[in-house]
């Protein structure tokens, strides 16, 4: 019953920005653990058809880093969602973790996607140069025949509040790894990033474009589809 459902809410109305006049426009507001301005772009893209407003959160930059040292993308994303989310109290903070995932080298570079071109990525404390990254993944799959290419882009989304996580969220896209970039959009790995159903790479989509088929918008819908399940909006024609 609404009666029974409406303080949860309410509750989550607020934790996402939604509250004002009854009849006035709600805005949803969701905080992003993250400063990188190409996974703002991302989320925004996939969330703009659905009137939400995406943040990073405020003083971002300040805050302690999180230290991903997990050995999944999951536990990345939980590990800065939870400790993130406590700068943000009562805020529901998004927090993801992803890379590419190249067949022919194991699975490489995984969850060191983004210090992939350190001499030692899973000991390196900095993320690295996106062309520097790019340049050795070049280099380590020139020989590779183009059909023996196959990889994947993986997104884990956490979102947390408080501190505790309250849902993961997974997405995939499959492709093919080229040994030259093309593309000036996007970020990451996105140059290299052939996607066999629309025959370019993701850096040659427009953000919204890209929600439409990368692994971080799939996930945000995932995340979208739990919101609207979770928190319902209550019915105004029940008074």
């Amino acid at each position: 019953m609404l009666k029974d459902r409406l303080p949860r809410v309410i509750d989550c109305m607020a934790a996402l920005g939604m509250t004002g006049k009854r009849n006035g426009p709600k805005v949803k507001r969701i905080l992003i653990a993250t400063s990188n301005a190409g996974k703002i772009r991302d989320f925004a893209g996939a969330a703009v058809s659905h009137g939400i407003e995406i943040a990073s959160i405020p003083g971002f930059a300040s805050l302690p880093t999180v230290v991903e040292d997990g050995q999944t993308f999951e536990a990345n994303a939980r590990k800065k969602a939870e400790e993130y989310s406590l700068a943000a109290p009562g805020e529901i903070v998004l927090a993801d973790d992803s890379g590419l995932e190249i067949d022919a080298l194991g699975g490489a570079p995984g969850v060191h996607s983004a210090r992939y071109a350190a001499e030692e990525p899973h000991k390196a404390e900095f993320n690295t140069d996106d062309e520097e990254n790019n340049a050795r993944v070049m280099r380590e799959i020139r020989e590779v025949p183009l059909e023996q290419r196959t990889g994947r882009f993986v997104c884990v989304i956490a979102a947390a509040r408080d501190g505790k996580t309250l849902s993961l969220f997974h997405g995939k896209a499959e492709g093919m790894i080229l040994d030259t970039p093309r593309g000036k959009n996007g970020f990451g790995y996105d140059p290299l990033f052939y996607f066999p159903a629309i025959q370019k790479t993701f850096a040659e989509l427009s953000a919204e474009e890209k929600a439409g088929y990368s692994h971080r918008g799939k996930a945000f819908r995932g995340f979208l589809e739990w919101w609207d399940l979770t928190c319902p909006a209550p019915d105004p024609s029940s008074g």
